[in-house]
């Protein structure tokens, strides 16, 4: 039912456009083109003013052939760098990049499946209800495109986001909450040869603040970690600041606080204990998200990965999505698995069989939300 080679081809042409955070334009360009072919109503919201972008959110709408509660799909087009000049190449099944990139499956290969699943339902005049898509920008600085998506012109009451690892099947229904936190440690500059003994070496005092934290795994829900440490202007100068960027997640909102609160008590003590001052930023990223089992989204799901053989597997994330913002603002959604590999990394990766698996799972929901008609309560 899924054209392989329609979708490949789709695939290898929308990693090929290079669409790094708040670069993507041409993305949207090529996108508005695509789906306006296909009979969607397309319009791109003012997301770009307020977070500096090259151009907003895509919103699209497609009238549906019957009576059905409205479904949202969603997937980023923005990538991580190094992002531009992809070269895809395909060899025995697997689709990476020429090895100097990212290849863009995340979430390009999202925003493929869907693309294919549409166009399989109106060639075939499958029953479908009204569809609404969202292709996001910035979604990996901070899930900025979602956070400042145009809300009221979506209907949809329940939301499928395809940005997850995991094979087709993989329904992703809970994630952490994140705190960003900066924090600048100051001391007091001086000569490193003549005169030491008359600063403060704002690394050192750093330092001791790092050594006293717990970090990485803390425990089954929670982790923390420090990614970024700048700070001095030369080897014979005693360090007068530095700068520490570092994040905390948890599933438990509790726990998250509590792990973003002894970070900053171990940098104040340590500011105390050597006479100076550290200044602390922290900032809740997304909060968590939780759709229990029964959530007609997840129920639905479930249904859909059965009918076309694929085993449903629901599961928790460390990782963050444009889904934790969908459900901040009422919509029930999840973040479905479409198999990307080492993303993030020059050696990502996507084998075709996983891809055309992501498409008929799409196709697949969509059909299930039709036959149900009134938001999949019956069962």
């Amino acid at each position: 039912m899924i054209n392989k080679e329609r979708l490949v081809a789709e695939f290898m042409e929308l990693v090929q456009v290079g669409s790094e955070s708040g670069r993507e334009g041409r993305m949207a360009a090529l996108l508005k083109e695509k789906l306006a072919a296909l009979g969607f109503g397309v319009t791109i919201d003012e997301a770009a003013k307020e977070i500096g972008t090259e151009t907003g959110n895509i919103i699209a709408k497609l009238k549906g052939n019957v009576e059905a509660q409205p479904v949202l799909f969603c997937a980023h087009m923005d990538t991580v760098t190094p992002g531009m000049g992809i070269k895809p190449v395909e060899e025995s099944g697997i689709i990476r990049s020429a090895g100097d990139t990212v290849l863009g499956s995340d979430d390009k290969a999202g925003i493929a499946a869907i693309l294919e699943a549409v166009r399989v339902l109106k060639e075939q005049e499958i029953p479908y209800g009204d569809l609404e898509l969202v292709f996001t920008v910035c979604e990996e600085t901070g899930l900025s495109g979602a956070k400042a998506l145009d809300y009221s012109r979506l209907t949809a009451k329940m939301g499928f986001v395809l940005d997850s690892d995991g094979q087709a099947g993989t329904i992703v229904n809970q994630g952490p909450s994140q705190d960003k936190i900066v924090a600048e440690m100051f001391g007091r500059a001086a000569h490193a040869g003549i005169n030491p003994e008359d600063g403060i070496n704002a690394i050192q005092v750093a330092s001791r603040a790092v050594a006293a934290m717990a970090l990485g795994r803390i425990d089954e829900e929670t982790t923390a970690n420090l990614g970024i440490i700048t700070g001095g202007k030369a080897v014979n100068i005693v360090p007068d600041r530095v700068t520490l960027q570092g994040e905390t997640r948890s599933l438990n909102e509790q726990k998250r606080i509590n792990q973003t609160g002894a970070i900053c008590d171990a940098l104040e003590k340590a500011a105390r204990d050597a006479g100076t001052k550290v200044q602390i930023n922290v900032e809740t990223i997304y909060p968590a998200m939780f759709v229990p089992e029964s959530e007609p989204v997840v129920r639905l799901a479930q249904k859909a990965a059965v009918k076309i053989g694929l085993k449903p597997e629901i599961k928790s994330t460390g990782g963050g999505s444009d889904t934790h913002i969908l459900n901040q603002h009422g919509i029930p959604s999840v973040n479905l698995g479409i198999a990307m590999k080492k993303v993030h990394t020059t050696e990502e990766y996507i084998a075709v069989e996983d891809l055309v698996k992501d498409a008929e799972y799409v196709l697949a929901i969509i059909k299930e939300a039709a036959e149900k008609g009134l938001l999949c309560d019956q069962d």
